[in-house]
């Protein structure tokens, strides 16, 4: 982020803020009244936004990408919002959440809001949305089959697209993983190239 904000890069930082590492509560992790505050800084903006609401986070995430088109630099984007679950298959939130806290977030539930919203609106219909989850189902399901039917890269690319000419070191460490490789038999030789 300081580097980002030195240089005016144009990029949006997102800090979705869910008030929980793991068992540790917000206010355990910092003193500042928002993440969006360590923004100043970084020598950048920082917007903090309620994460449940789509067109909030919308909006905040337009004015961050004209700012940036614009030549304006980064913003850092906090979205308020909370993990509705565990943070890993071995975190029990229930030993260190209150239930209330679970079921006040639960009626913030950002699709229900923006549901609501849009039958506010008369642009949301049941037909619509079931078209739309079906449409976005099979747009999944494309994506899934091509990334697994995507050959592995070779191995000589993990060293590529990092810098516009490879340093000496890098050019020593592939080679001697190279010739790990070669040594232990267990890809064949391919004419330099082997797969991750």
């Amino acid at each position: 982020m300081n580097f980002a904000g030195v240089w005016k890069a144009p990029c949006i930082f997102m800090c979705e803020n869910n008030h929980w590492a793991i068992s540790v509560p917000q206010e355990m992790q910092t003193a500042s009244q928002s993440f969006a505050a360590k923004a100043v800084a970084y020598g950048m903006p920082g917007i903090r936004v309620d994460g449940n609401d789509v067109l909030a986070v919308y909006e905040a995430c337009r004015e961050a990408r004209e700012r940036a088109e614009n030549g304006g630099g980064p913003t850092l984007v906090e979205t308020v919002t909370f993990r509705m679950g565990p943070h890993s298959s071995s975190d029990d939130p229930s030993k260190y959440q209150a239930k209330e806290l679970f079921e006040a977030w639960q009626e913030k539930d950002p699709i229900d809001r923006y549901r609501a919203w849009l039958k506010g609106k008369r642009l949301w219909t049941q037909k619509w949305e079931d078209e739309l989850k079906e449409e976005m189902l099979a747009e999944i399901a494309a994506a899934v089959e091509a990334a697994e039917s995507t050959p592995a890269p070779v191995v000589e690319t993990l060293f590529d697209d990092v810098y516009a000419e490879v340093p000496p070191m890098l050019l020593e460490q592939r080679a001697a993983l190279l010739e790990q490789i070669r040594r232990s038999g267990d890809i064949e030789d391919t004419g330099g190239a082997f797969p991750l």
